[in-house]
């Protein structure tokens, strides 16, 4: 069983996340930190998958909670609360990686954060990095519907029903979605 955001902890329920959420509505300490503390490692997880920078991705996961408190009130509950979350945050991702089209993106970015190669006999380690960084690469030259439905997919362990309920999308086109991003990435990786 993969672990996601959808999958509710053991004796979580809807009538819980509504609880919870009700809880932060009337202003009581610690609820949202409970809402942070579920679900944060994840989202960040997210984040980092689809900015491929450390330090985008915790700017944009305190920008994730701050919307997330500002739009508690239209969580209504038809989903699980880690299921709106994503929703929100794949959005936030999506708006900044939209934003950041029109402006040159450094492909080595992500990499800045990368500790120094200590030696030349660590050929793993080089090799894993140069991996890494042609996976990045490769991940910006995907249209954004494929890159989101395969970073939820194959990076985040979601089933493609949840990625469509977070996308809007249908769970067969959320399918199409993850297999032309594969096509797409064994081509770009391949050269």
């Amino acid at each position: 069983v993969s672990s996601n955001v959808t999958r509710l902890p053991a004796g979580s329920s809807r009538a819980d996340d509504l609880a919870l959420v009700e809880r932060c509505r009337q202003g009581e300490l610690g609820a949202f930190e409970e809402v942070y503390r579920s679900h944060s490692r994840r989202l960040y997880g997210l984040a980092l998958r689809m900015l491929g920078n450390p330090a985008d991705a915790e700017d944009m996961l305190q920008d994730i909670f701050l919307a997330a408190h500002r739009k508690l009130d239209s969580f209504r509950g038809e989903s699980a609360l880690g299921t709106w979350l994503y929703r929100l945050a794949v959005n936030l991702c999506l708006d900044y990686l939209r934003s950041r089209t029109g402006r040159s993106v450094n492909l080595t970015d992500p990499l800045d954060d990368e500790p120094a190669l200590p030696d030349a006999g660590s050929r793993g380690l080089a090799e894993r990095v140069v991996t890494r960084m042609d996976l990045e690469r490769a991940l910006v030259q995907l249209p954004e519907g494929c890159r989101t439905a395969f970073v939820l997919h194959d990076v985040q362990g979601l089933e493609h029903r949840e990625i469509g309920e977070i996308m809007g999308i249908a769970e067969g086109t959320s399918k199409s979605q993850v297999h032309k991003a594969r096509m797409r990435l064994r081509t770009l990786l391949s050269r």
